[in-house]
C-alpha cells in the first residue's frame, strides 16, 4: 500500500509537471504587443469610449510580412509589412451574436500621424487603409479604425502567412465548397468543384488570390476569406478537435505561436476568457460582412465608403444593435433555409446592459448589409 501510494504520488506529480510545462510553453508562445499598448496609451484621450458594457471589439490583422523562415518563400519586401487582411470582430454584450466586418486594404481613409516602426513619426495622410499598418504597425491601424468608425477597439491580434498556414494544417485541413473548379497558376491552385479539403498551403493561396479568382476585386477576395473563416470555425468547434487532447494541443500550439496580441490577450488565460465568451454562439448568429464600399471617385482601383450606409453600420456596432446580412443575390439567411431564431429585429427593443434603452414602440427591421453567416453552405 505504501509503495502504491508513493507510485500514485509520483504519477500525479509527473502529470502536474507535464501539464505545467505544456501550459508554460503555450503561454510563452504568444507575443505581447507592448509597443502598440504604449502608443495607444499616449493617445488615450482622443480614443472613443466604450458605448456598451460587456460588448467587445477585437481587431484581427493579417500581416503580409516576409520576415522569418516561414514567410520568405512568399516573396521579398522592402522590410516593411502591410495589413493584407483586416477584420473588426464585434461580440455582443449578451454573448448571443458575433459580427465580423472586413475592411478593404485599398479603402481611402484618413491615417493619423503615427510613431513609425523604424523610429520617428509620420505625418497625417489621406491614403489607402493598409498604409497605416505599413507606417505605424497595429497601433496606427487601430487609431485609423477608431477615427473612421468611432468604435473603441478593445483588443487586437496579428497573424502572419506562416501562422495561418500552420493553423489550418493543425486541424488537418478545412473543408470548403466550390461552385466551380479553380485553375489558378498564380496561387498554385488546382481544385475541383464541390466539397474539397484544403491544407495550409492551399488555404493560404485560396484566401490571398485576387486577380485570377472571381472578378478580381478585393471585395470578392474578402468574401472568399469570410467563407473560409466560417468553415474554419466549423472545424475547430467540431468534437474531433475540441474534445481530443491529442488533436487539440497542435491547434493551440499553432494558434499561440502565430499570434501577436495586446498584453491583455497575450496569455492562455486571456485567450481562454475570450473563447469562453463566444463558444456557445450558434453559427447562424456569426455574421460576416464587408464595410459598405464603392470605387473611389478619383481612382477606380481604390475604394471609398458608401455613405450614409457605412456610418449607419458603424453606429449600430458601436451601440451593440443587431444588423442583418444578405448575400450578393439579396437572399437573407432565412430565405436560404438557415435558422434565425433569436436574431429577429425585436432584439432592437430589448435593453442591453450598459446601452441606453430605445423609445418604446414597435421594433423596426434591422438594416441589411451584404454578407453571410457561418452556417451558410456556399455550394447552394
Amino acid at each position: 500500500m505504501r509503495r502504491g501510494a508513493v507510485g500514485a504520488g509520483v504519477l500525479l506529480l509527473a502529470a502536474a509537471g507535464t501539464g505545467w510545462l505544456v501550459y508554460a510553453k503555450l503561454d510563452g508562445n504568444i507575443t505581447p504587443d507592448e509597443a502598440a499598448a504604449a502608443e495607444l496609451a499616449r493617445y488615450e484621450k482622443e480614443r472613443p469610449s466604450a458605448a456598451v458594457r460587456g460588448a467587445q471589439n477585437i481587431l484581427v490583422i493579417g500581416s503580409d510580412s516576409r520576415a522569418g523562415d516561414g514567410n520568405r518563400r512568399y516573396g521579398r519586401d522592402s522590410g516593411t509589412e502591410r495589413s493584407d487582411t483586416t477584420i473588426l470582430l464585434h461580440l455582443s454584450a449578451d454573448h448571443r451574436s458575433a459580427t465580423a466586418m472586413s475592411i478593404p486594404r485599398d479603402l481611402m481613409v484618413d491615417v493619423p500621424g503615427c510613431r513609425r516602426t523604424e523610429g520617428g513619426r509620420s505625418r497625417p495622410m489621406f491614403a489607402m487603409f493598409n498604409y497605416a499598418f505599413q507606417v505605424g504597425g497595429s497601433a496606427c491601424t487601430i487609431r485609423t479604425v477608431e477615427r473612421m468608425t468611432n468604435i473603441r477597439v478593445d483588443h487586437h491580434m496579428v497573424v502572419d502567412f506562416h501562422g495561418f498556414k500552420e493553423m489550418v494544417d493543425a486541424v488537418d485541413g478545412v473543408e470548403i465548397c466550390l461552385t466551380k473548379p479553380i485553375r489558378d497558376k498564380a496561387a498554385k491552385l488546382r481544385l475541383p468543384a464541390g466539397k474539397v479539403t484544403l491544407d495550409g498551403e492551399q488555404a493560404l493561396g485560396y484566401v490571398r488570390a485576387r486577380k485570377s479568382l472571381g472578378d478580381g476585386s478585393d471585395t470578392d477576395r474578402m468574401e472568399r476569406q469570410q467563407r473560409f473563416l466560417a468553415a474554419l470555425v466549423h472545424k475547430v468547434r467540431s468534437n474531433d478537435v475540441l474534445l481530443n487532447p491529442v488533436r487539440l494541443y497542435p491547434v493551440l500550439d499553432a494558434a499561440t505561436s502565430s499570434l501577436t496580441t495586446d498584453p491583455a490577450l497575450a496569455s492562455l488565460r486571456g485567450l481562454y476568457d475570450l473563447v469562453r465568451s463566444v463558444r456557445d454562439i450558434p453559427t447562424e448568429r456569426v455574421q460576416f460582412l464587408t464595410v459598405p464600399r464603392e470605387s473611389y471617385v478619383y481612382n477606380a482601383n481604390r475604394d471609398q465608403l458608401v455613405e450614409p450606409e457605412a456610418q449607419r453600420l458603424f453606429e449600430r456596432l458601436r451601440l451593440d444593435l443587431p444588423v442583418a446580412v444578405a448575400d450578393s443575390r439579396g437572399k437573407s439567411p432565412a430565405s436560404r433555409g438557415e435558422s434565425t431564431q433569436g436574431s429577429s429585429a425585436d432584439d432592437d427593443a430589448k435593453a442591453v446592459p450598459g446601452r441606453p434603452d430605445e423609445p418604446a414602440g414597435p421594433a423596426s427591421p434591422a438594416p441589411t448589409f451584404r454578407g453571410n453567416t457561418a452556417a451558410e453552405n456556399s455550394c447552394e
